[in-house]
């Protein structure tokens, strides 16, 4: 058995990414949870065990029941299970459990000034060199995920409530791989049910061996979650995971993905601005505004506000991103999940954003499909597919918008004129 290091003096709930569980959701959960007679039954992170003495309740005494807490102050079991104090993501038991369930925790591990759980940066190197998925800046939940996996007896069972990003972000595409190599993966979709937080949940069913994966929705009566199933994909491979419907299938089909038709870029950052000797903190004659995500609006840019605090002459920009040199498609990426898009006919630097490049080949209306990006269609098609899963648009979301393009020799529509990448003209 591996036991923590200490914890730093101050260590809370909040640096250890621990959230409570509403009480309804803990009955949904223990309600999809099964082992057999006499089998193990383990939660991770589990503090008093809420998990366990609700699958006590439900299911009987005929278990044997085992908690795994990092804290020990926080560890507070009945006698009837058993208290194991040690870092669970490095804690190696010697044997399989029938049925692990709970609430993981969740957050980034880093520098307290950046990131919540920065008690554990330490020991952050073990991790990664233990588990094959992770990726990124990656969550701790999604650590949480592969470890119980691997506890797993074969058949055996995996219910946990977690943050529903990982169903999109690319930092969990080799969990998702994972979880499609190992068994069968179900998620319960159940939206924002934390008191006071603002994060998307769902609860993860996972079964060892066999394949597949089942998207269920949950319609809330009360303190009640009554699952409907969404859809089903008995050869899931791991892709990003999705509300589709037969709509949002023709819209895909109606028109070529913008990945298709674009490069699509990243702003320079903060600290790059501030480095470039260019860059100033005042505003003097010759120079621009830095724009930020306030400065993009559906179909227009605000040129003239100055919300990042930094200016620069214009035609340096590009010292920091070519394209800046050029005019392009600007699409938000700070906006939530919604498309907020406009053309950037100025050639502005910009410290945020999504920036859209027509590949070689490409031409284009610029005014046309910005006005369809900003169509109450497109925000339809995003919020069908992806609800409320992550705070923002993701590149893998954006890749995948369909476009719609003027019909040739519609000169009402192209009045403006085509646009031809550069590469091309």
């Amino acid at each position: 058995m591996l036991f923590p290091p200490p914890l730093p003096q101050g260590a809370t709930e909040k640096s250890l990414g621990r959230v409570e569980t509403p009480p309804e959701v803990v009955d949904f959960m223990v309600g999809l949870a099964e082992a057999p007679r006499g089998g193990k039954v383990l939660e991770p992170a589990c503090a008093d065990g809420p998990f366990l003495r609700a699958f006590r309740e439900a299911h009987g005494t005929g278990y044997r029941f085992v908690g795994v807490e990092i804290d020990p102050n926080a560890l507070d079991l009945p006698p009837w299970a058993e208290g194991v104090v040690a870092d669970f993501l490095l804690w190696e038991p010697g044997e399989a459990f029938d049925l692990i369930l709970g609430n993981p925790p969740y957050g980034i591990v880093g520098e307290a000034s950046k990131y919540p759980i920065h008690v554990l940066r330490e020991v952050k190197g073990l991790y990664k060199k233990t588990l094959s998925t992770w990726k990124g800046k990656y969550n701790l939940y999604g650590a949480f995920i592969e470890k119980s996996v691997r506890l797993l007896r074969e058949g055996g069972t995996l219910v946990f409530v977690v943050p529903a990003t990982w169903l999109v972000l690319d930092d969990f595409s080799l969990l998702r791989s994972f979880l499609a190599r190992e068994g069968r993966t179900e998620v319960y979709y159940l939206g924002e049910v934390f008191p006071g937080r603002k994060v998307s949940a769902v609860v993860l069913r996972f079964r060892k061996g066999g394949k597949g994966l089942a998207l269920w929705d949950t319609r809330r009566d009360g303190e009640t979650f009554t699952p409907l199933l969404w859809s089903e994909k008995p050869e899931w491979k791991g892709e990003i995971i999705r509300f589709e419907t037969g709509w949002t299938r023709e819209m895909e089909a109606s028109g070529p993905p913008l990945g298709s038709l674009f490069h699509i870029r990243f702003a320079a950052r903060s600290p790059e601005f501030k480095k470039h000797p260019a860059v100033q903190k005042e505003p003097e004659p010759g120079l621009v505004p830095v724009l930020t995500g306030r400065n993009l609006k559906p179909g227009w840019i605000d040129y003239e506000s100055n919300h990042s605090g930094l200016w620069m002459p214009k035609e340096r920009a590009k010292e920091l991103r070519d394209f800046y040199a050029t005019p392009h498609l600007v699409v938000a990426h700070t906006k939530g999940t919604k498309v907020v898009a406009a053309w950037d006919e100025k050639a502005y630097p910009w410290r945020e954003e999504f920036h859209l490049l027509p590949k070689e080949g490409v031409e284009l209306d610029p005014l046309f499909l910005v006005e369809w990006l900003n169509s109450d269609k497109i925000q339809e098609y995003v919020k069908t597919l992806y609800r409320d899963f992550v705070p923002h648009l993701t590149l893998r979301m954006l890749e995948r918008i369909p476009a719609l393009l003027p019909r040739q020799g519609n000169t009402e529509r192209r009045k403006h004129g085509p646009y031809t990448s550069p590469e091309s003209a």
